[in-house]
């Protein structure tokens, strides 16, 4: 083979070699979709949030501890007995400027398996993970924060359990999870005072 040839197969191999690499990396990144990493301003026009009277909620953005972007969501509490709270982000809210980063119509739902997200844990016990349904009914997993910083928590779809507690008025009450998902929430369910942190939130194959 001459000099050219070799040149022309060189080029080849390299060009090759470099798309082989971007498909594998698309391939990968479809692996996941980002929801929501809580960027810009956190609060009561952004953040669908409350407690009871005998509770106490505040929400903020936290740039000193993060894992997505420039900063991560922030919830600091104190939980009486028989109180109760939430912080939700997402679609259908009371909060009409709580959306996720990413649309939920435009996530191909049937692609993904589970959800999940970075929690910073502190040992506070019980937090409550519910996602809101097509159907407007809120499913259940609850996490054991028994850890201290940052730790992945994924949730197979499978898991969640329709909410017996306490239902929307408007949800249809199949106790079946209806794609799209258009919302989620946490709830700490220990009661006392703690700070948790929640950053990254995906749909993803496991």
């Amino acid at each position: 083979m001459n000099k050219k040839g070799v040149f022309i197969m060189g080029v080849v191999l390299v060009v090759s070699g470099v798309l082989s690499y971007y498909f594998i990396a698309s391939k990968r990144a479809a692996g996941f979709v980002t929801l929501d990493s809580f960027e810009g301003r956190l609060d009561h026009k952004t953040v669908d949030y409350g407690s009871s009277d005998n509770s106490l909620l505040a929400v903020d953005a936290a740039q000193d501890i993060k894992m997505c972007g420039a900063q991560s969501l922030k919830l600091q509490y104190t939980l009486e007995a028989g109180g109760y709270m939430w912080c939700a982000r997402g679609y259908g809210l009371d909060v009409l400027n709580a959306v996720w980063e990413k649309d939920f119509q435009t996530i191909p739902w049937d692609q993904y398996n589970a959800i999940g997200f970075q929690m910073y844990g502190n040992q506070t016990g019980t937090v409550a993970f519910d996602i809101k349904d097509a159907g407007g009914e809120l499913h259940r997993y609850l996490i054991q924060d028994d850890f201290s910083g940052w730790k992945e928590i994924v949730i197979p779809f499978s898991q969640f359990k329709a909410r017996e507690d306490w239902q929307p008025q408007s949800a249809d009450g199949n106790k079946k999870l209806d794609f799209p998902v258009k919302s989620f929430q946490w709830e700490p369910k220990s009661v006392g005072q703690g700070v948790l942190y929640f950053d990254c939130v995906r749909v993803s194959r496991i």
